[in-house]
């Protein structure tokens, strides 16, 4: 028998556990996302006679960068893993991690995760506004602006969140149906005399064109200790031929120091396509701010004139299969008393202004 040298040997060996590391490595996929749009944004004078003018600007619709993978436990249970990463084309800065970032188990018993993510209220029909997530998006009425991260003290106003500390389970898609619920930790116990935590819950029904969704949300002493708010929705979108259509309801009721706040949110949009790209609508409408509560929360108050609309007109224009020209219109239309500005790019309005943005923009995905 031919002896084998001691370095051929450990190479021998060395190559093998590589083999084998290798075989059992996860898949790893790179993604991303580059938005950046050439916006010139006003508003008109407000309430007060203040008026802030207008800019030329750069924007930065939510760029990412990403890299996502699994590995096979074995069976049909895998490890997932995701970190995904905040880009701004138009300053050069970004934050690693800084958003959905995950570790956990999937299988044939659904999804079980722990991370930094958007919880399952905000994703419930994220999907029906063909503008998110821009500054044309939804968010400025619908959720009450936008948190990309927040944890329960940061951020005691926006329903539309991505949350700190979450844990996130999805069930399986059984016919079409599925759900996801998820827990926000209460760790911030430790630093506020209060019990802060969040709890999220949806419920969904999704086959061929035809999609419903049902979402349910707890913000557990965000604006004062023993006291909960809580929002619902509840959404139906139908894909046509050539036609998209999606039609939104909300209610967001806050409990603060000083009594209630309660307001309805309602959303449509319409995708039509229209030669090699497509029409894009999108129609907003807060009610009036009602009940006891003196405090302003996110965007709104208690009172006559609070109220808003935002309407919003665009055409995407596809150069391949992953890049594409974009050009919209929005505006949000005030009441007297109220204060709703764009959630993504805000101008910083004061009571009665309404805000405006006309975008040229450009988007590539990969």
């Amino acid at each position: 028998m031919k002896r084998v040298p001691m370095r051929s040997a450990a190479l021998v060996v060395a190559t093998c556990c590589l083999a084998g590391e290798a075989a059992a490595q996860s898949s790893v996929t790179v993604y991303g996302r580059i938005n950046t749009a050439l916006e010139y944004s006003n508003a008109t004078t407000a309430t007060d006679g203040t008026h802030l003018g207008g800019a030329g600007r750069l924007t930065n619709n939510r760029s990412v960068f990403g890299l996502r993978g699994e590995e096979g436990l074995g069976g049909t249970l895998k490890a997932i893993w995701q970190i995904e990463s905040n880009v701004s084309l138009d300053t050069g800065q970004g934050q690693i991690a800084g958003r959905n970032d995950r570790i956990g188990l999937q299988g044939k018993a659904g999804t079980f995760f722990m991370g930094h993510w958007q919880t399952p209220y905000t994703e419930a029909t994220k999907g029906y506004d063909p503008y998110y997530p821009t500054t044309a998006g939804y968010m400025a009425l619908i959720g009450n602006g936008s948190a990309s991260s927040s944890d329960n003290v940061q951020d005691t106003s926006s329903f539309d969140r991505r949350q700190k500390n979450l844990i996130v389970y999805q069930t399986p898609s059984l016919a079409g149906f599925s759900g996801a619920a998820a827990w926000g930790i209460n760790e911030e116990k430790l630093t506020v005399p209060r019990n802060p935590g969040l709890y999220s819950f949806s419920a969904a029904y999704d086959n061929g064109p035809l999609n419903v969704a049902l979402a349910y949300e707890i913000h557990q002493h965000y604006q004062t200790a023993g006291r909960n708010d809580d929002a619902m929705k509840a959404g139906l979108s139908y894909r046509f031929p050539s036609t998209t259509v999606a039609l939104l309801y909300e209610r967001l009721h806050y409990r603060t120091a000083t009594g209630d706040l309660t307001r309805n949110g309602y959303y449509a949009s319409l995708v039509q396509k229209l030669g090699p790209g497509s029409v894009k609508v999108g129609f907003a409408l807060a009610s009036n701010g009602a009940g006891s509560a003196t405090e302003t929360v996110g965007f709104f108050r208690s009172g006559s004139e609070t109220g808003a609309t935002q309407i919003t007109v665009g055409y995407d224009y596809p150069l391949s299969k992953r890049t594409a020209l974009y050009a919209y219109y929005s505006r949000i239309n005030n009441k007297k008393n109220a204060i709703y500005d764009f959630a993504i790019n805000e101008l910083g309005v004061s009571a009665g202004a309404d805000p405006q943005t006309f975008a040229l923009g450009m988007r590539h995905s990969f």
